[in-house]
């Protein structure tokens, strides 16, 4: 089981940016899919994007396309979540999953197939 830590979360005005992190150091995130996950207090969780690892397939909730930007750099073995036009709504607790590669396919999806294990890290978009 791939033990993933998330960081990079805080607190930020709406507009404003941040990128999350989701990195380990137990495993190696060679051939599985990525994806970010969020869970807002008394709303169901939401995956937000997923990436793949053979051929770098992203996928976006219509929430955040065109805003959130997903990359992930093997060396480091981190996948980045780059958050721009933060909008009070995206206010919730991230976590990263890591899936099966075919989970972050070609033409679609299976956004309830990522299982998020780790602690996650807090966004909070406020004035």
């Amino acid at each position: 089981q791939v033990q993933l830590v998330e960081s990079g979360g805080g607190l930020v005005q709406p507009g404003g940016s941040l990128r999350l992190s989701c990195s380990t150091s137990t495993f190696t995130l060679d051939g599985y899919a990525i994806a970010w996950v969020r869970q807002a207090p008394g709303k169901e969780s939401e995956a937000v994007s997923c990436i793949s690892y053979t051929y770098g397939f992203t996928h976006y909730a219509d929430s955040v396309k065109g805003r959130f930007t997903i990359s992930r750099d093997s060396a480091k073995a981190t996948v980045y979540l780059q958050m721009n036009s933060l909008k009070p709504e995206d206010t919730a607790r991230y976590y990263c999953a890591a899936g099966r590669d075919s989970l972050c396919g070609p033409g679609s999806w299976s956004r309830t197939a990522f299982d998020p294990r780790g602690e996650g890290t807090q966004v909070t978009v406020t004035v």
